[in-house]
Parts: C-alpha cells; sequence; structure tokens
C-alpha cells in the first residue's frame, strides 16, 4: 500500500469529523432564524407560477367556447386549436433562454418584475381580439412570460431560503402553478373566454407590485461584490437578530472559485456537466408523461372519454392536484426527492396504463382502422351504450395520475434544478433546462392530437406510460437526494470526493 492509499482513510475521516463540526454550526445558526419574511418573499414570488398557472389551464375552457363561437374571425378549427393550445411552449421557450441571459444581467428581483409585463400584456391582446392572430401573440407573450417564470422563481426561492424549509418553500413553486390552472378551470365554468383573460391578468399584476418590496437574493447580491446589501437581504430574510454575518462568509467561502465567468473548458468539469445532464433529463422524462396535453386538453379528453359535464370533471382534477401538491410540499424535506420521485413514476405508469384500457374498451371504432388496430388485429370495441358504465374509470386513472405527478415529477424536477448548479452556471444550466422542458412540452401537445388519430387514444397512453417507467429507472440510478443539503454540499456531491 502506498503512501496516498494510506492517507485516504485518514482524510475521509477529518472530512466526517469537518462536516460534522460544520453541522453543528449550521443547526445553532438556524435555530436563530426567524423564517417570517422569508414566506413573504416566497409569497411574492411565487405569484408568478400562479400567473403561469393561469396560462396553462385557461386553454381548457377557452378552446371548447372558441371552436362554437358565431364569429368566423375567432372562430378555431381543430387544428387552430391545437395551435392555440400548444404555442404557449414556443413562447415559453423562448422566455427561458431570454430568462437565462436577463437573470444574470439585472438578477433574480428585476427579472420578476419584468417578467409580469408580458403576462399582463399577453391577456390584454386576447382580451381585444379580432382575429385568430391576436389570440396566438397573446398566447405566445403568456409564453414568454411563462418561461422566464419558471427560470427565474425557483432561482430566486433557492437563493433566499435556507436548507431546512428549501424543499418546501421550493415545492411551492409548483403548488401555485396547479392553483393557477385549478383557478382558470373554475373561473372557466362562469366566465366567458374574454372575462376569463382578465382574471387571468390579476396574479402578474399583484406580482409587479409586490416584488417591489422584496430583496435582492444575497448569493446575487455578493456575486456582484454587494456584500453590504447582501447582509441587508439576509437580516430581511432571517431576522434582525440573526448574525448573518456567518451565513454571509460561508456563501462567500464557497463561491470564491467560481467568481470568474463561466467557459467552454468548464463543461468539462464534472460540478457543471455531470448537474447540467441531470436537469435535461428530468425536464425531458416530466414533459413526456404527458402532462402539459392533458392539462391543456383536460376537457377535451373526458368529451372524447364520453365523460358527461367534462368541465366539471376538469375542475375535480385541478382540485386533486393542488390538494397532492400541497401535500408534498408539506412532506418535501421529510420524505426525501428521490423516494417521493419513484412513488410518483410508479403512480402515473399505472394510472396511465389503466387510462389507455379504458379507451381500448369504451371507444368505438369509426371509419378506417387506425395503425394500432391494423398492427394488433382488434375488433370493435364495445358499443356506445357501455360508456357511462366505465366513465368511473377515466376519472379515477386521472385523478390517481394527476395525485402521482403532483406528489413528485410536479414540483421536484424545478426544485431539483434550482439547486444542482453552481453559482457560475447557474444562469446558463437553468436556461438550458427551461429551453428543454418548453420544448418537449410543445412537441407533446402540438402531436397529442395526432398520436390519438394515429396510434389511438389507447396507444398514446400507454406510450406515455413507458416514458414514466423510465422515469423511475433514471431516478433509481442518476438523481442525487438533496434533502437537508446545502447548495454547497450538493454541487460538491457532482464533484466527487476531491472537492471536498
Amino acid at each position: 500500500m502506498n503512501h496516498e492509499e494510506e492517507s485516504r482513510p485518514l482524510l475521509a475521516e477529518e472530512d466526517s469529523e469537518q462536516g460534522e463540526e460544520d453541522r453543528a454550526e449550521t443547526d445553532v445558526y438556524l435555530d436563530k432564524v426567524k423564517n417570517g419574511k422569508l414566506y413573504m418573499a416566497t409569497f411574492a414570488a411565487v405569484l408568478g407560477p400562479l400567473s403561469f398557472g393561469f396560462v396553462l389551464g385557461y386553454s381548457s375552457p377557452a378552446i371548447p367556447e372558441l371552436r362554437q363561437i358565431p364569429d368566423p374571425r375567432l372562430r378555431l378549427t381543430p387544428e387552430e386549436a391545437s395551435w392555440f393550445g400548444s404555442v404557449v411552449a414556443i413562447g415559453a421557450g423562448v422566455g427561458g433562454l431570454l430568462g437565462g441571459w436577463v437573470v444574470e444581467k439585472i438578477g433574480r428581483k428585476l427579472s420578476l418584475m419584468f417578467c409580469a409585463l408580458p403576462f399582463i400584456f399577453g391577456f390584454t391582446i386576447i382580451i381585444a381580439a379580432q382575429n385568430h392572430w391576436m389570440l396566438y401573440v397573446g398566447r405566445v407573450l403568456t409564453g414568454v412570460a411563462s418561461g422566464v417564470t419558471s427560470l427565474v422563481v425557483p432561482l430566486y426561492i433557492s437563493e433566499t431560503s435556507h436548507e431546512r424549509v428549501r424543499g418546501t418553500m421550493g415545492s411551492c413553486v409548483q403548488l401555485m402553478v396547479v392553483m393557477g390552472i385549478m383557478g382558470a378551470y373554475v373561473t372557466g365554468l362562469f366566465l366567458d373566454w374574454r372575462w376569463l383573460a382578465i382574471a387571468c391578468s390579476i396574479p402578474p399584476t399583484l406580482m409587479l407590485v409586490c416584488m417591489c418590496f422584496m430583496p435582492e437574493t444575497p448569493r446575487y447580491l455578493l456575486s456582484r461584490g454587494k456584500r453590504h446589501e447582501a447582509e441587508e437581504a439576509l437580516r430581511f430574510l432571517r431576522g434582525r437578530d440573526t448574525p448573518v454575518e456567518w451565513e454571509c462568509a460561508r456563501i462567500e467561502a464557497a463561491s470564491q472559485y467560481e467568481e470568474r465567468s463561466l467557459t467552454q473548458a468548464d463543461l468539462k468539469d464534472p460540478g457543471v456537466y455531470k448537474p447540467l445532464g441531470v436537469g435535461i433529463m428530468m425536464m425531458f422524462l416530466q414533459q413526456f408523461t404527458g402532462i402539459n396535453a392533458i392539462m391543456f386538453y383536460a376537457e377535451t379528453i373526458f368529451e372524447q372519454a364520453h365523460f358527461q359535464n367534462g368541465n366539471v370533471a376538469s375542475v375535480i382534477v385541478g382540485v386533486t392536484q393542488v390538494i397532492f401538491t400541497a401535500v408534498a410540499a408539506l412532506i418535501m424535506d421529510r420524505a426525501g426527492r428521490k423516494v417521493l420521485l419513484i412513488l410518483s413514476g410508479v403512480a402515473m405508469c399505472v394510472s396511465e396504463a389503466a387510462f389507455g384500457v379504458y379507451f381500448m374498451l369504451s371507444t368505438t371504432k369509426h371509419g378506417n382502422s387506425t395503425l394500432l388496430n391494423t398492427i394488433l388485429g382488434t375488433q370493435d370495441a364495445v358499443s356506445e351504450a357501455a360508456h357511462p358504465d366505465l366513465s368511473w374509470l377515466a376519472l379515477t386513472s386521472m385523478g390517481i395520475f394527476i395525485t402521482g405527478f403532483a406528489l413528485g415529477w410536479g414540483p421536484i424536477p424545478w426544485l431539483v434544478m434550482s439547486e444542482i448548479f453552481p453559482t457560475k452556471a447557474r444562469g446558463l444550466g437553468s436556461a438550458v433546462c427551461v429551453l428543454t422542458n418548453w420544448s418537449c412540452a410543445f412537441i407533446v401537445t402540438k402531436t397529442f392530437q395526432n398520436l390519438m388519430d394515429l396510434i389511438t387514444s389507447a396507444g398514446t397512453f400507454w406510450l406515455f406510460s413507458c416514458f414514466c417507467a423510465i422515469n423511475v429507472i433514471f431516478t433509481i440510478f442518476f438523481v442525487p437526494e438533496t434533502k437537508g443539503k446545502t447548495l454547497e454540499e450538493i454541487q460538491a456531491h457532482f464533484k466527487g470526493p476531491r472537492s471536498r
């Protein structure tokens, strides 16, 4: 055994002792922290995801009305309706790229205030729409705002929170998204599409006002050499009597090597490319569960499933999502990210497989055989009269799917994205992840109806079920557990033992 091999156990023991000392010191500090102002700052920030949720949910009640509206300048064909539902994702992809640049140039706080404007302008154009193009432009603008929001808000929350509450605070992002979706569904029961757009413009207006009174994140201020401002921000977030100088010094010490800008050579650093790979794959797999297709076309799905009162069923789905996303927020820092992701993936896999079975049993074959029918040689399904008897299976499958998504694959990819990147790569890494997410969202939502025509409704949901199974496998082997770890400890995990 050489000298290097003999020294490894000693180094590991020293690292362990140092880690215990650091943890004890951190616990002493966190015991003095007051979280009231942190909750205020988080609430102001998550008004952005609430606005984002209204954008996602808006198309579900609006599309059936716009497809039947008497005015031919505004009436949507099925193809135009698919563009109306999916064009948001194009804007969001652009917003993700724009957000990655803006968040580094003007900071997290100003970026959030900036993204309120396209939300408001987009809904204003929809309210005043006189033709299809005004509807599309309004959706694109709200999509741009959604892309910026989905990048900036998780960063703002992760950089203002401490490790004891970061999981719960981060889960509030998805909680507010689903509350926005449910809000759009419920409001759509009582308002027409123009008044619904007016209601959707209220949350971003509130965010713009509230963020005026919130601080910039301490990490961003320290990265710009503004230590005094960073300490003041920490005093606001942690309480006036908390010794924030200790936390400020810890952040400075951990980020010393990251003071320079990201270069091409850094892409060879495992502390950069490993979290980038994990982030991209999580965003890809999240969208290929089919979640956005289901949210955009919830009423249409229930109509095709021959479920009476599809709009009411959509509201029930929205309520279910809110309840279980709230549950995920409460248990996130106890159960851990990895366990919830695995449970979530299994629940979605089973429920979408069951949804496929429902469509196979209950949908009568019309006209020419679909590709899947031809391959499998299936016979005509049961008669139309059987539909009401099986409608419980559609709603139950949808409920289990939404429950599973809300517990894991809804909130956690956004939370993990905000935790895993080093400071110097946070803007670029988050932008690439958001672009991946919304590009996949566009592909799924735009091709959803085509998939249902090509391989039948049953085949489409079985395809999504297969992706959910892949989610589980990917989580087991590649996603790190970040529960209870500081951002610096998470980054050290990716860099390997030499960095510790």
